[in-house]
């Protein structure tokens, strides 16, 4: 199975959060299933830690790549066709990240991994 992870899921994942989910914790373990991370993860995160809300991934920023690889994750780029999707996506949840990872688990016809109860909104397959 294809998993698309939430940007708190793959934090709380590297990080041996206990909040991440003993369903996502599973499925995200899973040798068996491919997990992906968008490259919009990689810019919330880059930017959280550019305006001081995440002080402590500025070594996961440094290395992103290389720890997804370490990790077994792959990462997802994001499409023309994701950006119209997120672009285009009704309701008044604003943030743009969110909105990108729920649009690119649409076009990808994913589960996204996430606690984001707003996602239920858009009809998306959400895990938790």
């Amino acid at each position: 199975m294809r998993i698309l992870l939430d940007t708190h899921a793959l934090l709380w994942w590297l990080a041996g959060d206990p909040a991440l989910s003993p369903a996502a914790s599973r499925l995200m373990a899973d040798p068996a299933n491919t997990v992906l991370v968008s490259a919009a993860s990689a810019w919330e995160i880059a930017t959280k830690v550019r305006i001081g809300k995440l002080p402590g991934a500025v070594a996961l920023v440094a290395d992103f790549e290389g720890l997804l690889v370490r990790e077994g994750f792959e990462t997802l780029a994001v499409s023309v066709d994701h950006a119209i999707r997120a672009g285009q996506l009704p309701g008044a949840h604003r943030d743009p990240f969110d909105r990108m990872l729920v649009a690119q688990a649409l076009a990808e016809n994913v589960p996204l991994i996430s606690n984001e109860v707003v996602f239920d909104s858009f009809a998306v397959r959400r895990v938790w």
